[in-house]
This record gives C-alpha cells, structure tokens and sequence, in this order.
C-alpha cells in the first residue's frame, strides 16, 4: 500500500522557491497600484494565471517543508497544533490589515482630495453599519475583494491535517480529496450540469450573496500540488527538450486568448471564447486553464532555474554578475519574508496609487513623460522599500537582542 512517509529526511529549503515567491511579491504590489500601468506587463497579461498562482503554489511548498518535518517528527496531532498556531498568526495579521489600511484610508480621505478614498474600497458599508460588519470581519464573513487572500490562505491551510492524514493512509485518498473538492467548487460547472445546488463557497458580504473572491475549495488545488512535491508524493519531472516544447506551446498558445491578444492584438474571437468559457479561465473558482497555464509556466521556471536552482547561484567579478547576484540575492529574502511584505505592499500599493492620481498622473491630459517618470519612481521606490521590509523582518526575526544579551 502507497502511503506518505513518515520517516522523510529533513527538507534543505529550495533557493528557487524563495526566488520565485520574491518575484511574486512584486508582482502583487505593481498589479494592486491603482493608475499604475506598469501593471499592464505582469504575466496574467499574457496568460491565464497570474502572481496569485505563484505565491500560492509557493506557499504550498515552504508548508511542506515547515509543517511536513513537524507531522513526520511529532505525530499528526502536534503537527496539526502547529498548523492552527500558524492559522491564528495569519488571522491576526489580516485584521490589523484590514483596520491599518482603513485608518489610511480615513487619513487620505481627512485632506479633502476629490476622489473618495474610503469608497474606493468599497469600505463605506463598513462604516456604516460597523457593528454587523465588525462581526463579519472577525467570524471571515465579510472578506471585501482587497482583502482576501489572506483569508484564502487561512482556509487552505486549516485542510492541511485531513490531507496529511489522508495521505497517512494512502496518498491516492489525498489526491482524490483535492481533485473532488475543487470539481464542487466549480459553480459555473455545477450549473451547467443542474447541481448547483452542491457547489460549494463561503459568504463574503452581509448584504450579498457575493463569495470570497479567492474560493478556498478551488484554489487548495495549486496549494496542495506544491505541497506534494516537496512532499515527495508527486515525482518531480524530468528537464528534457520535449517536455519544454509542450510546456512553451501551452503557454504560447494560451497567449493568444490573453488580455494582450484581445486588446492589443485584436483578437476579438479570444474574447468570444472566454465569454464563452468562464468555468476554463475564472479567477474566483481556479478554472482548469488557469491550472493548466500555471503547470506550464512553472514548469519552464523549473527548467530556466536548473536542478536544485544552481542557476541562481551566479559566480564572477565582472560588474553584471555581481549585479545578477544582488538582484537573486534581494528577490530571495523578499520571498523568505512573504508574509510581512504582502501585508505591507497592500497598504504601500493603495498609498502610491494615491501620490499617482492626485499629482494628476492618471489623467488623460497628462505629459507622457511626466506619467512615465512618476509611475518608474513609484515602482522602483515602492519595490525598494519591499526589500527593506523584508531584510528588517529578518533582522528583528534573527532575535538580535537575545543574542546580544546571551553573548
């Protein structure tokens, strides 16, 4: 009988898991800026997944490897205990979010600027009917669309001990658990075959029906793909020229159903397919193209990165690779810090969308260099200011005054 170890040797954390998930990091930032057109670059441009995809599956692989060694060490029981530590580490982190960035929101709205900052979140039903919304906000049934990965992230994680201990059993019963959750997370699926009433999701407003943006019961799909491949329960796939040429040809040819395609390239029958198949491409449900395109995109990042990343290990004296090393080297500690610089980009994102519109850069009469320039230095800077957050994170997470005070 196939079952999960229970004896794995200790897990060496994977250099190209930190890079990726760094990169990711400011993808998210770049992509939540409001007027920010650099925006229109990012990878979901291009294709079906996006930076989502990617710290998901990411965060899937680094649980395997902090909370793997702890149910294969101390039992599922303990395990578990560490899982819902973590749990409640993330719930706390996504209220002070949400009361951080409502409180910005207040300020900016306090200088009498034009636009209504508060409302621009759709944070104005909060204010007024705070105590049912109060109540939703800490039980996670009120999730408004800006803040709700967190939540996500949460809920996929609090399946981590059914999965495990599925996979204690036989590692085909945590495959099918996956696999069947996210088919009854598929609602338009559902509909389509005249059960919807079986689909599941979880409330996001007081006022609507409206789910959480980011379905959990879908979205653990990608998670838990990352988590067993570190796991060991997936193989990992061999690097070989045919698997990169159909990896290259699913991503090329799902280019063509892209945003770009529709809107720059003219290809309006993308248009009419997408329309025609929301359950391939929905972000709220994981649509299996998106699946698909991800499998495909990280499988050429898997190969571009080399066995174990040793790509990423640059060597020389000459000026690019030390500049190619420093760049690897500020993207991995972003990505070793994801937590902290998610929440802070969700705040540094809403306030540089702020300096954009209200020094005129989105308006349509603006110089072209003028919106240029402001629009680099609000990426630039705001990338720069990601990084530091995340080598403070990790300097105050080295706990230097124990040392300091033992040594």
């Amino acid at each position: 009988m196939a079952t999960a170890s229970s004896s794995m040797p200790p897990r060496v954390r994977d250099p190209r898991l930190d890079f990726y998930r760094g990169i990711a990091m400011l993808i998210i930032f770049t992509s939540h800026t409001p007027g920010n057109f650099w925006g229109d670059w990012i990878p979901g441009r291009f294709g079906f997944s996006d930076a989502t995809e990617i710290f998901v599956f990411c965060s899937g692989m680094a649980s395997a490897i902090a909370f793997g060694g702890s149910y294969d060490r101390r039992g599922w029981v303990l395990g578990t205990a560490r899982v819902l530590f973590r749990c409640w580490q993330v719930y706390w982190a996504h209220i002070c979010l949400f009361f951080a960035l409502a409180f910005m929101l207040i300020a900016l709205d306090s200088f009498g600027f034009e636009k209504n900052y508060v409302n621009s979140l759709n944070l104005g039903q909060f204010f007024n009917d705070t105590k049912d919304h109060l109540f939703g906000l800490l039980t996670l049934t009120y999730v408004p669309n800006y803040f709700d990965i967190l939540p996500m992230y949460i809920a996929i994680l609090l399946m981590m001990p059914i999965v495990v201990g599925l996979a204690s059993v036989h590692v085909g019963l945590a495959f099918a658990f996956c696999a069947a959750l996210w088919f009854i997370a598929q609602t338009r699926i559902m509909m389509m075959l005249g059960i919807e009433q079986f689909a599941v999701s979880l409330p996001a407003s007081l006022t609507s029906d409206r789910p959480w943006f980011f379905n959990p019961f879908a979205w653990q799909l990608v998670f838990f793909t990352g988590f067993a491949l570190v796991r060991g329960w997936i193989p990992r796939p061999p690097v070989n020229a045919v698997l990169v040429m159909i990896a290259a040809i699913i991503v090329l040819g799902m280019m063509t159903l892209s945003h770009v395609a529709i809107r720059e390239w003219g290809f309006s029958w993308a248009g009419d397919w997408r329309r025609a198949n929301p359950h391939l491409v929905t972000k709220t449900d994981f649509g299996l193209a998106r699946y698909t395109h991800f499998l495909a995109l990280a499988y050429l990042a898997y190969a571009v990165a080399g066995d174990g990343g040793r790509r990423l290990i640059i060597t020389g004296r000459n000026v690019l690779a030390r500049i190619g090393e420093t760049l690897i080297a500020l993207l991995t500690k972003v990505g070793q810090q994801s937590l902290a610089v998610f929440i802070v980009s969700m705040m540094l994102s809403i306030f540089v969308g702020a300096i954009l519109t209200e020094t005129g850069t989105t308006a349509d009469d603006v110089t072209a260099f003028k919106s240029h320039t402001m629009v680099a230095a609000g990426n630039i800077l705001g990338w720069a200011f990601l990084v530091f957050i995340a080598y403070t994170a990790a300097w105050f997470k080295s706990q230097p005054c124990r040392k300091s005070a033992t040594g």
